[in-house]
């Protein structure tokens, strides 16, 4: 939202969108959004976290199909000019709605945490994803 504003504005420019290819290939995969929680939480209370897996899931579809949905929202929750971009940035991040996260981008999120000091080996798939939603993921 911050960079739109900035864009509309005239007073910024986007010159990197590493999700969108720009850059080296591996730096497409160094961000994406996730869920992100505790092992603790998902034994306690599974049932909520597949809760609210399904609910992104269910809230992408419903975005890709009515992006307006989320000016809707958004004239509740910011001011009107940001309220008014909304829409607009779900259309163009539409190919990102996915709530799936692959072993690839969990291999390469590794290499890149190993390339830059933050890990020294590899963290395995499913010590990063919690493999028993997948199925919620498309369901």
């Amino acid at each position: 939202m911050g960079a739109e504003t900035a864009v509309r504005r005239g007073i910024g420019t986007i010159t990197l969108d590493v999700r969108r290819g720009d850059g080296p290939e591996a730096a497409q995969f160094y961000t994406f959004a996730a869920l992100v929680t505790t092992d603790r939480l998902i034994e306690r209370s599974p049932d909520a976290v597949a809760a609210a897996v399904r609910a992104i899931r269910n809230t992408q579809m419903a975005l890709k199909a009515t992006p307006e949905l989320a000016t809707e929202v958004g004239k509740r929750l910011f001011p009107q000019a940001e309220a008014g971009m909304i829409a607009d940035i779900i259309r163009r991040d539409l190919p990102f709605y996915d709530p799936a996260i692959s072993e690839d981008a969990v291999s390469r999120m590794n290499q890149f945490a190993q390339d830059i000091g933050l890990l020294s080996a590899p963290v395995p798939y499913a010590q990063v994803v919690y493999t028993e939603a997948q199925q919620l993921w498309t369901a």
